[in-house]
């Protein structure tokens, strides 16, 4: 589940250069705050994954919503039930 949902979100993740120290600068619409920067393309790519991964798991920590991405969405589990 985690996993599909950060790949849609790399997926529509919208690229651009910038005048910058690390000039290419990538963000992921809809999700609000995920945005990072690289010196290499690639580089932008991974601290960019590396945002989402933290951004999910301050939105579990703080139990807020997460938008859908196409047919992927992440819901806090229902009550589990140990014998």
């Amino acid at each position: 589940m985690l996993i599909q949902y950060i790949q849609a979100a790399l997926e529509r993740a919208q690229y651009e250069i910038i005048s910058d120290e690390e000039p290419y600068y990538g963000e992921v619409p809809g999700l609000e705050g995920v945005w990072a920067t690289g010196k290499t393309l690639e580089g932008c790519r991974r601290n960019l994954e590396e945002v989402i991964d933290e951004w999910i798991i301050f939105r579990l920590r703080d139990g807020l919503e997460f938008p859908g991405i196409g047919d992927h969405v992440i819901k806090e589990p229902e009550d589990i039930e140990v014998e």
